[in-house]
């Protein structure tokens, strides 16, 4: 019991870390509209990577996946949108 309680916040601090560090690159892409040392195969694969990790967590009801993925989905499309629009 005690344990499920700890993987389920290990999870959630994952999910928090690995979602909050696309938080700064948005933040740049947003302010320079520059996106030229970013890779637009990358982040495609990536967001795409991310959609699967967002429907694998909603299939297994997951929350801290959910969550995570979600956010982070938003910030990735976020960036690759300015990719296309400000090559």
């Amino acid at each position: 019991m005690i344990l499920n309680f700890i993987l389920k916040y290990i999870g959630f601090f994952a999910a928090f870390c690995t979602t909050i560090s696309f938080l700064p690159q948005a933040i740049k892409v947003y302010k320079s509209r520059s996106t030229k040392d970013i890779s637009l195969y990358m982040f495609l694969i990536f967001t795409i990577g991310t959609t699967c990790w967002l429907i694998y967590g909603v299939i297994i009801s997951s929350v801290p996946i959910i969550l995570a993925n979600a956010i982070t989905l938003v910030l990735s499309f976020f960036i690759l949108v300015y990719k296309i629009k400000y090559k």
